[in-house]
């Protein structure tokens, strides 16, 4: 029986190696693809500093409100501030033109008189506040009392900037005008109180927020691009054999090698150790080689390199579980589907739906409601969680237990549908 399951298995391997399209799919396009989207969403996961993001700023104020924004946004080291396009000077109607166009992502409109209206407004509110203490003539500062219109800055975005950055961005600049508006009342009182230039109040902030960042040894655990791309690529990888392992499946069963190998006699679940014990050795290895890149090629690369000390065997554990997760479902599909064309179009799109529902793409948390739980069915999901487990929660085998169990699970299940399903359909 063991040498049967030996001559299986190296059967996969010549099959494997005959397929020269295929291994370079299993091996050279995941390292590619790693690659390629670590270095896109670095930036993402670091502060911008080198790649400022253009912003219009339409100053109809020429005001301390307008100079504050103007400063704000110069500290911030994310924005270059534009005000001319052309050699002419922006105004509101050019500014929304070229946003609209696509031609910068963000225009700021600061309207008219908002520094001098804005302090009239603060000085009526300290005026009726002090005339309630008897400070002032509550006579004279009705007679004095003007309506002034609630002003309004407006911002243009580009129709394809994302939500959170329209957010971000409308928070940091409200954020602004309440410090502004915060130091003009306590300027006003000051002046109205008759006190000398130095500030009587303290306009610090009292209240501040600080990240409490989790350590291991001392050491700050910082999430990066790497960190995330290359567990969850790897993932993807490996579920990726479910392609040619289920057109393989078919192949045999199209050209009669099936049959051969079951009169030997072979009995089926022989024949599914040698595919699983084959492609469980390729799924290593594509894992390892996505590793070894995070950690010798990332920092070549100017990418944060892949801290795996101490979570080596961790992530190989779950790397392992996960393949055998991804040989299952291909097995089951490859049992199933009739031709290569059920096969292949339906395994390629099964990884994907799986890879973008599991958060590989788009984080769970961001996920519709539905959506997140939806999520929970997909292995990759279990895989991703567990290597999060590993790489930025330092957890222990006991930590990833429940999602290793239920990869484990779905490999059992899928293997014993796959050998139920074959036996009845020979016994018809």
């Amino acid at each position: 029986m063991l040498y049967k399951f030996f001559m299986s298995v190296q059967k996969e391997i010549l099959l494997l190696r005959r397929d020269f399209g295929g291994l370079v799919i299993l091996f050279v396009m995941p390292l590619v693809l790693i690659i390629t989207i670590t270095l896109i969403q670095n930036a993402t996961f670091k502060t911008i500093s080198d790649n400022k993001i253009p912003v219009l700023l339409v100053d109809n104020d020429q005001g301390a409100i307008a100079k504050t924004v103007k400063e704000n946004l110069d500290k911030s080291g994310a924005f270059s501030i534009v005000t001319q396009i052309d050699n002419q000077n922006l105004t509101e109607t050019s500014a929304q033109e070229a946003v609209f166009k696509g031609k910068y992502q963000l225009a700021i409109i600061i309207p008219e008189k908002l520094s001098i209206d804005l302090q009239a407004k603060v000085d009526q509110n300290v005026n009726k506040i002090l005339s309630g203490f008897g400070l002032e003539d509550s006579t004279k500062i009705q007679k004095q009392e003007v309506s002034i219109s609630q002003k309004e800055v407006r911002l243009y975005f580009d129709p394809a900037t994302q939500m959170t950055f329209k957010n971000g961005v409308k928070s940091a600049i409200d954020k602004m005008i309440s410090q502004i508006e915060t130091q003009s009342i306590y300027k006003t009182f000051q002046d109205q109180l008759g006190e000398g230039d130095e500030p009587i109040f303290d306009q610090k902030s009292f209240i501040t927020f600080k990240e409490i960042v989790p350590k291991v040894n001392d050491k700050e655990i910082l999430p990066n691009s790497v960190q995330h791309n290359v567990p969850a690529w790897s993932l993807f990888a490996i579920f990726f054999i479910v392609v040619p392992l289920s057109i393989n499946i078919v192949k045999e069963k199209g050209q009669g090698t099936q049959i051969r190998l079951i009169t030997n006699p072979v009995p089926y679940s022989l024949i599914i150790a040698g595919k699983t014990a084959t492609y469980l050795l390729i799924c290593m290895i594509q894992f390892l080689l996505m590793v070894a890149v995070g950690i010798y090629v990332f920092p070549y690369l100017n990418l944060p390199i892949l801290d795996v000390s101490g979570k080596m065997i961790l992530m190989i554990i779950v790397a392992l579980f996960s393949g055998l997760a991804a040989i299952g479902f291909g097995i089951l599909l490859g049992t199933v589907a009739k031709t290569q064309e059920q096969s292949a179009p339906f395994g390629a799109t099964s990884v994907v739906i799986l890879a973008a529902i599991g958060g590989v793409w788009v984080p769970v948390f961001a996920m519709p409601k539905i959506m997140q739980f939806v999520s929970h069915i997909s292995p990759m999901n279990w895989g991703l969680n567990a290597f999060y487990d590993v790489l930025l929660r330092n957890g222990s085998l006991a930590d990833i237990l429940p999602e290793i169990s239920c990869l484990l699970l779905f490999f059992i299940t899928t293997i014993t549908i796959a050998i139920l399903y074959d036996k009845k359909k020979r016994a018809v």
